[in-house]
């Protein structure tokens, strides 16, 4: 009885190491490291070439089995600090505000998914908010958030105007062509997703990017990230899943319509032809004029991060080039 006894707590043993490699990125059965992968929010543009990637067995190749799960209700972030994801899908101010915490997280952003930040302002053109400074004595709808405010602030007094004016109403707006259309005036979006849907609705519109009124508001958003723990310990496992991610982003590229396809498989509920427009957009976004997809730029990362603390957005400086990292890329 007590050999039976050891011979069984010994196998319990091995199966309780095994779950633990599962669910930490080990190797699997079949010989493939388990990676699992975050996204921000639902299937989408920003995601396609992850999925094109694994559709088209980039990650298998690499010996990769790669899981793309549904961020929980605190984010993406804690899951890849505590190592319980390897990769995720974020923007560069969270991980400002991660790194700076009373409670730091161990993250870095490891590939910038788009070259530059699209996001900006939309309106009905009737509304005549033909730049920043007339958003004076409008509806914005608000996530609330000081980040938010303070690029708000920025671009508006930039251009002339009175930030206090702007009537702020806390929403979070899911649908962008009913809510200009109700009683909205003014919606932060992201083009390449709502700003195509706007003009498939055939809506009349403004819009005006950030980037445009202020170079220091090209901060990188989205990214991928992962923990420094995790790339210590894994080098070759992240250059070879990045490796994978740059052949999926690339062919999505070069094949915006197949790569829709591919996105529409896999994301149910995506509507087709919004899926496809918006990657025709997006195809010119990924890269950019970078030479290759993926990379940070440092004086844009620290210009941000210095325009972050300068505004109080985050409690510390972060050294130039904290918080990111091009070293796993593919050169």
């Amino acid at each position: 009885m007590k050999k039976i006894a050891v011979i069984l707590a010994a196998l319990m043993m091995l199966l309780g190491l095994s779950a633990c490699q599962t669910a930490g990125g080990g190797e699997q059965a079949d010989g493939a490291e388990k990676v699992t992968f975050v996204l921000d929010w639902t299937p989408n543009t920003n995601h396609t070439g992850v999925y094109v990637a694994l559709e088209k067995g980039y990650f298998a190749d690499a010996g990769l089995d790669v899981e793309i799960i549904q961020p929980p209700e605190e984010g993406a972030l804690p899951l890849v600090a505590s190592g319980k994801a390897q990769f995720c899908v974020t923007f560069q101010e969270n991980i400002a505000e991660a790194i700076t915490s009373t409670t730091p997280m161990d993250v870095k952003a490891v590939a910038a998914i788009l070259q530059h930040n699209t996001s900006g302002i939309i309106s009905l053109k009737e509304d005549g908010i033909d730049s920043p400074k007339d958003m004076e004595n409008k509806v914005y709808a608000t996530w609330d958030t000081p980040v938010e405010k303070a690029i708000l602030k920025q671009v508006i007094t930039k251009d002339g105007g009175d930030f206090e004016k702007v009537e702020m109403v806390p929403a979070t707006v899911t649908d962008v062509v009913s809510a200009l259309q109700a009683n909205v005036d003014a919606v932060w979006i992201y083009y390449g997703w709502e700003g195509i849907a706007a003009e498939l609705a055939d809506l009349d519109t403004n819009y005006f990017y950030f980037k445009d009124i202020d170079p220091v508001l090209d901060f990188y958003t989205p990214v991928i990230a992962s923990s420094n723990a995790y790339l210590n310990e894994h080098p070759d496992t992240a250059k070879a899943f990045l490796a994978a991610c740059d052949k999926g982003y690339e062919y999505a590229i070069k094949n915006p319509g197949d790569a829709a396809k591919i996105l529409i498989e896999h994301a149910s509920g995506v509507d087709p032809e919004l899926a496809t427009e918006s990657q025709k957009y997006m195809s010119e976004q990924y890269r950019a004029e970078a030479d290759r997809w993926g990379v940070i730029d440092q004086a844009r990362w620290d210009a941000f991060y210095g325009w972050m603390y300068e505004n109080e957005l985050i409690p510390t400086k972060i050294e130039p080039g904290g918080g990111f990292t091009n070293e796993y890329l593919p050169e």
